[in-house]
């Protein structure tokens, strides 16, 4: 059975960083597209960070502060959150997906098919 595991998530200042862990476990995800989504509350869930074949995206929104990263060896891929603000609170989800598209897109939910359950983070001002 596959999962994917979230961790690192907590209440941090404005300003602060957080690094954000997803791990895998039931199969190996070495080089598939895995990415990262969010959910602040009464609003939908949205595209924050994915890593496919080397290559990295990131929402406007979080360029410049936040990176993506993966470690093979341990099955793992990292967020790292850094000046965090108040407007990225929000339920942080990790997702992978076993399928590749042509035109590179791994910024819509849809594509995804394995999904970890959650990490809270919360910035306050």
């Amino acid at each position: 059975q596959v999962q994917l595991v979230e961790s690192g998530g907590g209440l941090v200042q404005a300003g602060d960083s957080l690094r954000l862990s997803c791990a895998a476990s039931g199969r190996t995800f070495s080089n598939v597209p895995m990415g990262w989504f969010r959910q602040a509350a009464g609003k939908e869930r949205e595209f924050v960070a994915t890593i496919a074949g080397g290559r990295t995206a990131y929402t406007d929104s979080v360029k410049g502060r936040f990176t993506i990263s993966r470690d093979n060896a341990k099955n793992t891929v990292v967020l790292q959150m850094n000046s965090l603000k108040p407007e990225d609170t929000a339920v942080y989800y990790c997702a992978a997906t076993e399928r590749w598209y042509l035109d590179g897109d791994y910024t819509k939910s849809y594509r995804y098919n394995y999904w970890g359950q959650g990490t809270q983070v919360t910035v306050s001002s």
